[in-house]
């Protein structure tokens, strides 16, 4: 379990680095043409060197600041020979892209996308293929799926590539300028359309930009590689689907396939009874995953043929243009970030049945995999076997199935997917998904940080980022997931076997985080998950939203206990905390202090507030016991009978305890919950552990910056009234 720090909740905005540099392109026009009139090379043809007699007196040459892309050339070119003459080459090209031909001869190097069995990540000659890689990786027609549907990524070698008409080649080819860039760095959204959600009651979609969900621009295949479509919908006919058309998952893939940053925390996730509507989503986010990798690879193998057939009949002296500008500074394109192990054993074991038969004719290291992660039929049978052994009351079903299996929250897997294979475990660069846990990506960066051949660089080439069940990892520890993000799409520290001559000018010039796509999945929304998505998902193409009216749970209080709900001022969110703490020790703790009964229960939602509370405890020599996010097992034992038994005043009760552990605390008489649950169903729990038959009641905190947890509970329409209105003191029975 991720350690949870006592960070302030005051939301401030990070410091991003400008890492927008001068134009590349005009940068070596220049400075090549100036190069070659000074002298001439010793590897170019005759031509160049009519240009350099035809040119005149040479040009004094100016001295510019180098750019972000000479720099990293300039640090390639020093560590390989093969990347000094593809270095070499590439200038030549910008400035000869007028002329027919070229004469620099530079060895043919396998590219990072080359599909071989070796994980290894040097660069390779094209001669020294082995049996097994010929065997595997031998093109054939079916597995080039040259079709109708494909001719979008049949983009021009030695010029400007053809029209787009799939939304991947459009989005990849876009070019953004360093304006745009910049503008997009400190914009604001506004949220043009909306869209009911037919799917979730009292909820809908909106967006920026134009609004692209029609159907009437949907093709036949819905974007989707075809062998990808058929075999999806031959697996929503198996599941006993029969109108795919109208069906949650293609509509969620439309909205993926848009390559938009989507924020979806109205999701009904597997263990509350949603199974169905979780696996939906599931099942789109993934297919969208596999349409992006195979999408990739597909341009990546055609633009090797092409290359590879202008080179054989120029005789090498073809070079390949923007069309053939297809990578990024390392493999991995994909990464799904999950809270558990059992989470991540569901995910992956769809992603390998979502995988069309022709492509998974063999799962590598699957045995590996499921002692690693566990297999859920028998995890199940252990719990149940447990369950019927334990005299204690069961915990409740969606605690259940949450927390049924492999609970560990440190894992990361890489997969490789080849013409026929899937290989589990794949080395991190080699590999084209990586899923992995907030917690075991903290550890890989402080590793890299004490330990400099250590290094994150397979994050670098990151292009959708998929982070579901967003709500257990706000449980866990928010900070890392935020410094994930963070780290993705940098420049990387290494050269790991990059063609220099196929890397997308967008990449070299900074701007990869403006391409990546980050998608957003949760239960329920907190002011974390919006500064996340507000701030550091800034995706050029817009965003889309789910927003919803909630109806409250106070319905599901059994008992009939007096909810006061007392509102108190705070001027900015930084200031909430402070606030609260203020109006609980001034208008909430003078009563229990001079009250003689016990049995009073504090609720905290936060990690910061119960530390908070507790210095403010001691300060005022209480009488109080704890149950906080790491007391030891046999301090929870003894504080729950000590408060039982009255021997403690006051007992100190968090909410992530109670969602890891669901505790029945028993000798409630007085509830006061500081700070309203992020969970909605927590609230009748805590509730309904009052006991007495007089007069409960139980009071509750609230400020205007609890709107999102306050609608969840009183419902929407309430919630905005008690914001807004004079009154600072509302009850509900």
């Amino acid at each position: 379990m991720g350690k949870q720090f006592g960070a302030k909740r005051g939301l401030k905005r990070h410091n991003t680095p400008d890492k927008f540099e001068r134009s590349a392109a005009a940068i070596y026009k220049k400075r090549v043409k100036d190069e070659v009139a000074r002298r001439s090379l010793p590897t170019l043809s005759g031509e160049s060197s009519g240009e350099e007699s035809s040119g005149g007196a040479s040009e004094e040459m100016n001295y510019k600041e180098p750019s972000m892309y000479d720099k990293l050339l300039t640090k390639l070119k020093s560590s390989n020979k093969s990347i000094a003459d593809a270095y070499r080459r590439r200038k030549v090209e910008e400035d000869d892209e007028t002329d027919g031909t070229e004469s620099l001869n530079v060895s043919d190097e396998e590219n990072d996308y080359e599909e071989t069995d070796n994980d290894s990540l040097g660069i390779q000659e094209h001669d020294m293929d082995g049996t097994e890689e010929q065997t595997e990786d031998a093109e054939t027609e079916d597995d080039l799926e040259i079709s109708n549907t494909d001719q979008d990524e049949d983009l021009s070698v030695c010029g400007p590539p053809s029209v787009a008409t799939s939304s991947f080649s459009k989005h990849v080819v876009y070019k953004l300028s360093k304006v745009d860039a910049e503008d997009l760095s400190k914009k604001r959204w506004k949220y043009t359309w909306e869209v009911p959600a037919a799917d979730i009651s009292n909820a809908k979609w909106v967006g920026t930009g134009e609004c692209f969900l029609k159907d009437d621009d949907l093709n036949s295949n819905y974007d989707l590689k075809q062998k990808l479509y058929k075999h999806w919908l031959d697996v929503y006919k198996t599941s006993g689907g029969n109108d795919f058309h109208s069906s949650r998952q293609r509509w969620f893939f439309s909205l993926c396939n848009s390559y938009r940053d989507i924020l979806h925390c109205e999701k009904k996730p597997f263990y509350h009874k949603g199974l169905e509507e979780d696996s939906n989503i599931m099942d789109a986010y993934l297919i969208h995953s596999l349409n992006h990798i195979f999408r990739t690879r597909d341009l990546v193998r055609k633009n090797d043929a092409k290359i590879g057939k202008l080179q054989e009949s120029t005789k090498g002296d073809m070079l390949p243009g923007d069309g053939s500008l297809d990578q990024g500074f390392t493999r991995p394109k994909v990464l799904i970030l999950l809270p558990l192990r059992s989470v991540a054993l569901r995910v992956i074991e769809r992603l390998i049945q979502l995988t069309p038969a022709t492509s998974k004719v063999n799962v590598e290291h699957i045995d590996r995999f499921y002692q690693d992660f566990g297999s859920e039929e028998v995890e199940g049978d252990d719990e149940k076997e447990e369950q019927s052994n334990n005299a204690k009351p069961p915990k409740p079903s969606d605690h259940q199935s949450l927390f049924k299996g492999d609970t560990r929250d440190d894992f990361m897997i890489g997969i490789k997917f080849t013409r026929k294979t899937i290989k589990l475990y794949g080395d991190f660069y080699s590999s084209d998904i990586i899923v992995a846990s907030p917690l075991e990506l903290m550890t890989k960066f402080g590793k890299a940080e004490k330990n400099k051949e250590l290094d994150t660089d397979y994050l670098s080439s990151i292009e959708v980022v998929i982070i579901d069940h967003a709500d257990v990892i706000s449980l866990q520890n928010w900070s890392f997931l935020t410094s994930v993000v963070e780290r993705l799409n940098h420049i990387p520290s290494k050269q790991h076997g990059t063609n220099v001559m196929r890397i997308r000018q967008w990449y070299l010039d900074g701007f990869a985080r403006f391409y990546r796509q980050t998608i957003i999945l949760g239960y329920y929304l907190n002011p974390d998950m919006n500064a996340l998505f507000n701030r550091h998902c800034l995706n050029y193409q817009g965003k889309v939203k789910s927003v919803r009216d909630h109806k409250g749970v106070l319905p599901k209080v059994l008992s009939q206990v007096r909810q006061i709900y007392e509102r108190f001022d705070a001027d900015s969110i930084a200031d909430v905390d402070d606030a609260r703490l203020e109006y609980f020790a001034k208008k909430v703790f003078p009563k229990i202090k001079d009250s003689e009964q016990g049995g009073i229960m504090l609720f905290v939602s936060s990690y910061f507030e119960f530390v908070r509370l507790r210095n403010f405890l001691k300060s005022q020599n209480a009488s109080f016991c704890l149950l906080g996010d790491y007391t030891d097992q046999r301090d929870i034992s003894r504080a729950r009978v000590w408060f039982f038994e009255g021997k403690r005043k006051i007992m100190l009760y968090t909410e992530r305890i109670h969602f890891y552990r669901r505790y029945k605390i028993r000798g409630i008489r007085n509830l006061i919950i500081y700070s309203l649950p992020e969970r909605k169903e927590f609230y009748p729990e805590i509730v309904n552990m009052l006991e007495g038959s007089d007069d409960l009641a139980c009071t509750i905190l609230f400020s205007l910056f609890d709107k999102l947890r306050l609608e969840r509970i009183v419902g929407s329409a309430p919630a905005k009234r008690m914001i807004k209105s004079e009154k600072g003191v509302f009850v509900f029975c």
